[in-house]
């Protein structure tokens, strides 16, 4: 019997989650800064071709703001669980402060917080949708602690705010999780001073 040469079926693109490829994102984002890594370097991670991640991202910004809506719900500070009412705002606050030492510190590669270094790119989209992440952070901080401390919320919400990028920088310069700790437990020094319990007074702050 003759043997035919039937056309070989062409092989259809590779299917892909497109949660694979915001897990890998947001690992490269996180490693590398938001600046440093491009569309090419994602697609060659995933294993997929240009036309597959525009069918499902509009741009790297787009894919970014999909990095932050996972990485709040399965990777940042649960801050919820942090600033709870049955405790000084102060502790609280310093809890905080240490658990971003600990988070932004290289341990896994991945250093600073993704939210703070993406308020820094030069992407003005990218830039905004990590504002926006930031902002509601800083509202949270505050309205936790205009709760107890009204008159103090926006001075010490500044302070908080200021301390948390200082820790993800020099996270992102190469500080030791022992260098973050130690400037995390002095700010929580300042933070007793500015917010003591209820009941003490002034001259009871000082040491």
């Amino acid at each position: 019997m003759a043997r035919t040469n039937k056309p070989k079926p062409r092989g259809r693109p590779r299917r892909f989650d497109p949660q694979e490829v915001v897990s890998t994102a947001q690992a490269l984002f996180h490693a590398h800064g938001y600046d440093a890594v491009n569309v090419t370097d994602i697609i060659k991670a995933v294993g997929i071709n240009p036309p597959s991640f525009y069918a499902v991202f509009n741009s790297k910004a787009d894919l970014y703001a999909r990095v932050l809506d996972r990485w709040s719900n399965t990777g940042a500070i649960p801050l919820a669980e942090i600033l709870r009412d049955d405790r000084p705002v102060a502790e609280a606050l310093a809890h905080l402060f240490e658990e971003a030492a600990r988070r932004y510190s290289n341990v896994t590669g991945a250093t600073g917080c993704l939210v703070i270094e993406g308020t820094r790119c030069n992407d003005p989209e990218a830039r905004e949708v990590a504002c926006l992440f930031n902002r509601a952070a800083e509202k949270a901080v505050r309205e936790y602690i205009a709760a107890r401390h009204p008159d103090e919320a926006n001075r010490v919400t500044d302070f908080v705010s200021t301390t948390m990028s200082g820790l993800s920088a020099k996270a992102r310069n190469g500080h030791s999780l022992r260098q973050l700790l130690e400037t995390a437990r002095i700010a929580s020094s300042a933070l007793a001073l500015a917010l003591p319990p209820k009941g003490v007074s002034p001259e009871e702050r000082r040491p």
